[in-house]
């Protein structure tokens, strides 16, 4: 808590703990906060960089690139005495420099479909610094799934684009649900797009740019100001003007995202299967209540199909599988719903997410985390 904040952090964050919208609280949300920040180049080095400052709690860096002195103009994490090193290498240096508690883990890997879930799925939120459509499409499908915010920065010699994509927002924010495909159609011509080394572009455009994500990361852990969500920031450089254009979701973007709403303990149906999507330490120090259905977050995050396919016998969630079989439920006649829950909330929700979109009955994910006490569930068919 911000009470035990070490002298030296709390001299540090002084000047925007002042500020009204921070403050200690506020503070402690960002020392808590892990980013995903996909590309240690251009736009990554401001981003780390002020994430970094801010006092971000964990920062993993995703870029499996080297440093080469072309670079230089605008990929201010890394210089001539770092040529021929790796950019996660410069992304936990500056960070270490400037914020000795930000935990920078580096992830010297080329992001994938195959390895997006796995890397990504931790994240609080995702920065797209990458300088590619394939790289980008494939945070998109990822980000998705998990229903997470993704920052989105785009360059184009003396221009730029900003925005946030975020597949499931709150529903209390009524901001609208908008992602990259409703933008950028995944498509020949969209991947053909030049970057920046056939197009070029001036490393002052990468640093605002890169700045303005970062402030958008900021807003967003913090739950403040309004995000560029549903709408985006053109940044023109030689004109000195930015421009606001409303983004709206698209048919083509298929717009069956699966929503689901967070409950409060009274609301929980007495059926329900309380499901535990934290990590096995967490689980052992303070059990869920009888009866629950343990499954780690990261391992949910591979299940790739519905109740309609078979799962292995030894899978948490074959006995919940086998229960929604015809002839094999019980409890109540329109079967059991999955109930996941965590430490605090957000981990459930992206679980609840993510089995929804499978087509698992899900009636939701508890408000808040594991409660004090807990409802014990009624019903024999949880393993």
């Amino acid at each position: 808590m911000h009470q035990d904040r070490p002298a030296h952090t709390a001299e540090r964050t002084l000047r925007q703990r002042t500020l009204p919208q921070i403050g200690d609280s506020g503070q402690d949300l960002l020392s808590q906060a892990s980013i995903a920040v996909v590309g240690a180049g251009g736009l990554g080095s401001p981003v780390i960089s002020y994430l970094a400052a801010a006092g971000i709690g964990t920062l993993h860096v995703i870029d499996d690139d080297h440093v080469e002195l072309s670079n230089l103009n605008r990929q201010t994490l890394h210089g001539v005495d770092t040529l021929g090193g790796l950019k996660t290498d410069g992304a936990v240096s500056a960070a270490r420099r400037l914020s000795p508690e930000t935990t920078v883990i580096p992830h010297t890997v080329r992001l994938t479909d195959a390895n997006a879930a796995d890397l990504l799925a931790g994240a609080d939120l995702i920065m797209d610094g990458s300088d590619s459509f394939t790289t980008r499409f494939i945070i998109h499908r990822a980000a998705t799934a998990l229903g997470t915010p993704v920052v989105f920065g785009a360059l184009m010699q003396w221009s730029a684009q900003v925005t946030v994509f975020w597949s499931d927002p709150p529903v209390a924010s009524h901001l609208p649900a908008v992602v990259l495909t409703d933008v950028f159609p995944d498509n020949a011509a969209t991947h053909a797009a030049p970057g920046c080394a056939e197009a070029g572009v001036l490393g002052a455009v990468v640093g605002i740019t890169g700045s303005l994500m970062a402030l958008e990361a900021i807003k967003l852990i913090l739950g403040t100001g309004t995000p560029l969500l549903g709408r985006m920031m053109l940044i023109d450089g030689l004109s000195g003007t930015t421009t606001d254009i409303p983004l709206t979701r698209s048919a083509a973007s298929g717009g069956d995202t699966a929503r689901v709403v967070p409950i409060d303990r009274p609301d929980v149906d007495p059926a329900a299967v309380w499901l535990d999507v934290r990590r096995p330490e967490e689980s052992r120090e303070r059990p869920g209540p009888p009866g629950t259905v343990e499954l780690p977050l990261d391992r949910l995050l591979r299940l790739r199909h519905g109740p309609e396919l078979p799962l292995p016998p030894d899978h948490p969630l074959a006995p919940v599988q086998a229960a929604l079989a015809p002839g094999g439920m019980v409890g109540p006649p329109d079967g059991a719903t999955l109930l996941p829950f965590c430490a605090a909330g957000p981990r459930s929700a992206t679980a609840a997410r993510h089995l929804a979109r499978l087509g698992w009955p899900v009636q939701g994910y508890l408000d808040g985390g594991l409660p004090t006490a807990t409802t014990e569930p009624s019903g024999d068919h949880r393993g």
